[in-house]
């Protein structure tokens, strides 16, 4: 199997650079389970074989599916077979519900960071909704404070979209600006020896922020980045925002990934008796 070749048509047909890197990580995984067990790669029957492994082994159905679309792609654009059914049932997704948290909890969060970098970091993230990969390509240039607007760049399927400013985020941007002075990224980590240009902050180090504000400020739910993201959604849509702004100011392509925030938020669920209380 040819990686460098694997490599190369995927950046060429610009995939994102965790799509190359699952793709790679997947084809790498299939390739040595065919020399493990002496089976031609070329072959789908030994797709298949893969794939169920990868289910007795218990892997995520993400994970699952990911391992097809890898092989997939390397049998339809690397080896320039057909168009492929991989005889595979695909595994259902499990409709789970997103960890959201509550505003009490937000504010705990932001109070228990002193590092004003890092709650310029962990506040962006909140307060526009943004992914992790969107949060540190943000550049000096997309913040727009005219307009009170955000330019994302190269979103989740290479799209641009624009969000709110609150001026709450804007007065925090321009105390961090004057502290830290970034040149290109809004967030800026540290440069390497010999680099010329600044580099943006890896996503570890976000990761990492949030976790030991989370565990400072005593909140035992599994939080990640994303699960700002959740909650600023489900936010919007319990103080009266339509479902169609927040499709638009996330970035989603399709209105039915929005809707399982009316799942999660309680603004149905609080205003809903139960028949217990009719029984009184």
């Amino acid at each position: 199997m040819d990686f460098s070749a694997i490599q190369r048509l995927l950046e060429r047909k610009n995939y994102s650079p965790n799509t190359q890197r699952t793709y790679r990580s997947c084809l790498a995984m299939f390739c040595d389970y065919c020399l493990l067990h002496s089976l031609d790669s070329t072959l789908h029957e030994s797709g298949e074989v893969f794939i169920s492994s990868l289910i007795h082994r218990g892997y995520a159905i993400s994970s699952q599916n990911q391992a097809i679309n890898a092989l997939k792609f390397y049998w339809e654009h690397i080896l320039g077979q057909e168009r492929c059914y991989l005889n595979v049932v695909r595994p259902r997704k499990e409709k789970r519900l997103p960890t959201v948290l509550s505003q009490a909890e937000v504010v705990r969060i932001f109070n228990v960071v002193e590092n004003r970098k890092h709650l310029a970091l962990l506040q962006t993230l909140y307060a526009c909704g943004l992914r992790i990969g969107e949060l540190i390509s943000l550049q000096i240039k997309d913040i727009d404070s005219d307009r009170m607007c955000i330019t994302v760049r190269r979103g989740k399927g290479f799209k641009d979209r624009t969000v709110p400013l609150p001026d709450e985020l804007l007065q925090l941007l321009r105390r961090y600006y004057k502290q830290y002075r970034p040149v290109t990224y809004l967030f800026e980590g540290q440069q390497p020896k010999g680099a010329l240009k600044p580099v943006s902050y890896s996503p570890t180090s976000v990761r990492r922020v949030l976790y030991r504000a989370v565990r400072k400020a005593g909140i035992r739910k599994k939080v990640t980045p994303h699960t700002l993201r959740h909650s600023y959604a489900t936010h919007l849509y319990e103080h009266g925002v339509n479902l169609r702004s927040i499709q638009v100011l996330l970035g989603h392509g399709s209105s039915k990934t929005t809707e399982i925030y009316t799942h999660v938020s309680n603004h149905h669920i609080t205003n809903t008796p139960s028949p217990l209380s009719f029984l009184k």
